[in-house]
């Protein structure tokens, strides 16, 4: 071409245009392979890079005969890419509809919705690569809808907490939210143990952003959880839910818990509250309040009432200042006490005088009380904590608390009179079958033990909880006396006779306790209860009922209530266990009534 034709202007213009854009071309080369290397490098490892969670399996809670009580199941998610999806397929859709048990015009309007909108002000739509169809389907279910041989059409694994035995131990289960978080019971406690830790592989993904297999670079194994061994037996677990659940359509109470363990070792063979809950639907607040999972047998508190009467009366046994036969003024309404004059307790029943044996099979108040004024402030104090009392049991799997026994330096004028009948102090369900267990295992105070082991998927020990002896309370020969005292309460003479079974020395002891309303003790509000052992001899088990306002035209006794409940589980038990009677021939020494009279020493 001529250059005649051409503009030195416009060429200079066009050869500067040309260089800018080479320029800019090489900048932003220079921006991306420099200058910004790392981030864009980043970027494309992050796509093309893929790291899969490879989840750990939660180990199985089982009870002492090997029984399933919680398990992890494999679930799948099963959905649909609605942009993979062939037309060749649509003919298996009826078989997908049917495997999944789902509509079938459901299925296909979920594959035929191929976008969605991201915004309605910007009307953004984006392309929708995954619809879920079947939410928590089981293995088989999964198996079935891969042999279809859609490709679009898969799942992705997951794992779920199942409870097999539903409502069967779940306060003590406790159990596994959505978020795989443990939340109260076993599941908490010895969670470290159940978790387990999760794997995880590394590998690359294509354009369509599927794992290639070929091309995994590292990939560590999950460790699945270990195993735990509860000491309870879910047989004697569900003889007491179903004699709760007896209790509960007869009388309406409140609140029920019940505590069934052996006394030399502490294992608890079953605990069991009303209301309860399934662990497994623990979501389902309208069937199952939040208050439902609550395990009042460790949270809620009471006076005990003539329940903790073997307190005063092993202390001053074992301090020996008073013998079974010892005779004591029950029939004075006050007695003077270190220079003060102290109004005593009421009785049901008004005695002029009592043995101390009495005092405890009758259930006097006013002996108590004597037994209280004999003892004074600071062993009466020490006694009822040595017994457990005012401090945690150790069974502390979610909730407990330590009741409330109060320092002398705290006692009003009325404490050491009303602290022996079992006011003036408050305590747990489970606080009271360990004071009774102390009786029932020679004077020695257990802590409560829940599980056995730890084991891993070979049935081989990782950890082998052994029985723990927290102290000495009283003598074996004092908590001898006291056990056959308690069964004398169970006899013809005691208050707890409709607890008895025949050829079976049962040894125990009812309370039947006012509840404070507005600040004064209520005569329409009651918690019935009954502790004790059996045989008395030689115990095999202790079993405590606690019944929480039942429903009923007057006073809601311990011997009514409470007493029965216990017989009915415990003549199962002995069906179950094969437990024997072991009657013996032993008997007070000495119990004619003693001219000397402890209760006038007391007033001197």
């Amino acid at each position: 071409m001529s250059k005649a034709f051409v503009s030195s202007g416009r060429s200079s213009l066009i050869s500067l245009a040309v260089a800018c854009a080479f320029c800019v071309l090489l900048g932003r080369l220079f921006y991306l392979h420099v200058w910004n290397q790392a981030a864009l490098l980043e970027h494309v490892e992050g796509n093309r890079k893929m790291v899969n969670v490879v989840e750990a399996r939660r180990g199985n809670i089982v009870d002492t005969r090997g029984n399933l009580l919680a398990t992890t199941r494999s679930t799948y998610n099963i959905g649909v890419d609605p942009q993979a999806f062939g037309e060749s397929d649509r003919v298996k859709l009826v078989d997908l509809a049917r495997i999944l048990g789902k509509p079938l015009p459901e299925l296909e309007a979920k594959i035929d919705r191929k976008t969605r909108k991201v915004s309605n002000e910007t009307k953004e739509v984006r392309l929708v690569r995954w619809a879920v169809l079947a939410k928590d389907a089981d293995e088989g279910t999964h198996d079935a809808v891969k042999a279809l041989g859609m490709r679009s059409v898969y799942g992705n694994q997951s794992h779920a907490r199942a409870y097999p035995a539903a409502q069967l131990a779940a306060h003590v289960l406790g159990y596994v939210n959505k978020e795989e978080t443990p939340v109260t019971g076993i599941e908490r406690f010895f969670d470290y143990y159940l978790r387990g830790q999760d794997g995880w592989r590394e590998t690359e993904r294509d354009g369509k952003r599927h794992e290639l297999a070929q091309f995994r670079e590292r990939e560590v194994e999950p460790s699945d959880g270990l195993n735990v061994e509860l000491s309870i037996d879910l047989m004697i677990q569900h003889i007491v839910e179903a004699e709760i659940a007896r209790v509960a359509e007869e009388f309406n109470p409140k609140g029920i818990s019940i505590i069934v363990s052996q006394p030399a070792t502490g294992a608890v063979l079953a605990m069991a509250n009303y209301p309860t809950y399934d662990p497994n639907e623990f979501y389902n607040t309208k069937k199952y309040p939040i208050a439902n999972q609550r395990n009042r047998a460790l949270t809620d508190v009471f006076e005990p009432g003539s329940t903790f009467k073997i307190v005063p009366a092993a202390a001053a046994l074992n301090e020996g200042i008073v013998h079974p036969s010892d005779m004591f003024q029950t029939g004075v309404p006050q007695v003077s006490y270190k220079g003060r004059t102290l109004k005593l307790p009421s009785d049901h029943h008004t005695y002029e005088s009592l043995s101390m044996h009495d005092i405890v099979v009758k259930s006097s108040n006013r002996g108590a009380a004597h037994l209280g004024l004999i003892l004074g402030d600071q062993r009466l104090h020490d006694y009822s904590a040595a017994f457990g009392f005012g401090e945690k049991t150790g069974c502390d799997i979610g909730g407990e608390i330590t009741g409330t026994l109060h320092a002398t330096r705290n006692w009003d004028g009325l404490t050491i009179t009303r602290l022996p009948m079992g006011h003036a102090i408050s305590a747990t369900p489970m606080q009271v079958h360990s004071a009774m267990s102390v009786i029932a295992n020679g004077g020695v105070l257990m802590e409560p033990m829940l599980a056995n082991r730890i084991f891993d998927s070979d049935g081989q020990d990782v950890v082998r909880f052994q029985p723990k002896a927290k102290r000495r309370v009283v003598s074996t020969e004092v908590a001898q006396i006291v056990a056959n005292m308690l069964a004398d309460v169970v006899g013809e003479q005691g208050t707890a006779r409709r607890a008895a079974i025949d050829n079976y020395d049962i040894a125990g002891k009812t309370g039947t306790t006012q509840k404070i309303v507005n600040g004064r003790y209520s005569k329409q509000h009651h918690v019935a209860s009954f502790s004790g052992f059996f045989p008395a001899d030689k115990p095999s088990l202790v079993i405590t009922v606690v019944v929480d306002e039942p429903q009923s035209r007057g006073v809601a006794y311990g011997g009514s209530f409470a007493a029965p409940t216990f017989r009915n589980i415990a003549e199962a038990c002995i069906a179950y266990l094969g437990i024997r009677p072991a009657r013996s021939d032993a008997s007070f020494v000495n119990l004619q009534p003693s001219i000397y009279d402890r209760s006038s020493r007391i007033s001197n």
